[in-house]
Order: structure tokens, then C-alpha cells, then sequence
């Protein structure tokens, strides 16, 4: 592979240039496709494979800047791509981008364009950032139960304490001596602060507080 030829200042201010203008346009246009309406049957996309196409269609722009009109550049690129392996499972298909991201900066390096490598990177990075910024908190799932003689005389204050906590919550028993919530909880949020304070509203009471963490 041929190191770049920045023989001339005006090569490389003619690649700024068009990576410039090419990025942010690659970037609106996955976004006009990531954020197309859902039609009736069409099932929801998740935020994390919205997001991972607007950044596909960034890395598609920043391997034709390296590529050009270089046969060899684009040989090169096809063989990298073909040995990256990753078997370990990804919770977040924006890792695989980024992946693909680190590729192209790295190829970008490598044949020498380091000024569209650093500010291909930047881009990036900041697109990730606002996208991520826009995310919703990741939630765990739980059920919660309480259990204890007359616990349903503290329904209506463990709901209240609920709804000061969670963002959503539903009741599935609300027997006697048991009740029973689907709870979805922030990840950082600490369930022995929630018992805490459920115990807390029946101190003189034999209650028990149960949380099971139910798989996505």
C-alpha cells in the first residue's frame, strides 16, 4: 500500500476539504434512513442499532476519503476488514461500529492521511457523544416482592415510595400477606436502599423484601 502523497499542501487541504463537507452529510443522510418512520407491522428499532447506522454511514465515508480513486488502497482495506474476528458476544452493535471505526482511522494512519485520521476521529467521537447523550438510562427488569401479615395495609405508601423511585412499575399480586411489582430500575440504582426503605414503613412489622432480577 502506497503511503499517501501529501507532496503537496493542496492535496491534503483538498482531502479536509472533502472530508468536511462529506461527514456531516454521510452523518444526516444515516440519519434520515436510522430515523425513518415505522410503518404498521414494521417491528421497533432499538436506539443502539439507530444509532449504529448513522455512524455506519460515517465510516463509509471515511474509508472512500482513504480509499480515492487507489485500487491498492481499496485491496488493502477489503484484506484488513476480512481479518477481523470477534467472537464475544456484543450487548451494543455500536461496539462493532466502532470496531469498524478504529479500522478506518487505523488504515487512515497507515497510508499516511493523518490529518483526515484525527479529524475522522473526532467526529466520531462526538457524534457518539451526542447520540449517547439522547440515549434513555439502561433499565434492569425485577420482580419485587414483599412479603408479611396485613402487608397490604402498606400498599398504598409502598406505591407511593415506588413512583418517588422508579420510573415504572406494576403490580401483579396484592394479596394479604404479599405483594408483588414488576419493577424496571435505572442499572445504577441500589435495590437495598429500596427495601431500606420499604422495611422503614412498617418498623414494629415482620416484613420481608425480595428482589429477583429477570433476564432481558
Amino acid at each position: 500500500m502506497q503511503p499517501f502523497d501529501a507532496g503537496s499542501e493542496g492535496a491534503a487541504a483538498d482531502l479536509m476539504v472533502r472530508a468536511a463537507i462529506a461527514l456531516p452529510i454521510a452523518a444526516c443522510l444515516g440519519a434520515a434512513l436510522a430515523f425513518r418512520p415505522v410503518r404498521r407491522g414494521t417491528p421497533a428499532r432499538s436506539p443502539a442499532v439507530i444509532q449504529t447506522q448513522i455512524v455506519l454511514a460515517i465510516i463509509g465515508a471515511v474509508v472512500m476519503i482513504i480509499v480515492g480513486a487507489s485500487v491498492a488502497r481499496a485491496f488493502g482495506i477489503a484484506g484488513a476488514a476480512s481479518l477481523v474476528r470477534y467472537r464475544s458476544k456484543i450487548e451494543d452493535p455500536k461496539d462493532a461500529a466502532v470496531m469498524l471505526a478504529a479500522l478506518a482511522v487505523g488504515l487512515a494512519s497507515g497510508t499516511g492521511i493523518y490529518l483526515i485520521a484525527i479529524g475522522s476521529t473526532a467526529f466520531i467521537l462526538a457524534v457518539l457523544w451526542l447520540l449517547e447523550s439522547l440515549e434513555p438510562e439502561a433499565q434492569k427488569q425485577f420482580s419485587l416482592k414483599i412479603k408479611g401479615k396485613g402487608v397490604d395495609e402498606l400498599r398504598p405508601r409502598v406505591e407511593a415510595l415506588l413512583r418517588g423511585k422508579v420510573k415504572r412499575f406494576e403490580a401483579r399480586t396484592t394479596g394479604a400477606d404479599e405483594l408483588a411489582y414488576e419493577v424496571h430500575l435505572p442499572v445504577r440504582t441500589r435495590t437495598d436502599r429500596l427495601s431500606n426503605g420499604i422495611l422503614a414503613l412498617a418498623p414494629d412489622a415482620k416484613v420481608e423484601v425480595e428482589w429477583e432480577e429477570k433476564e432481558k
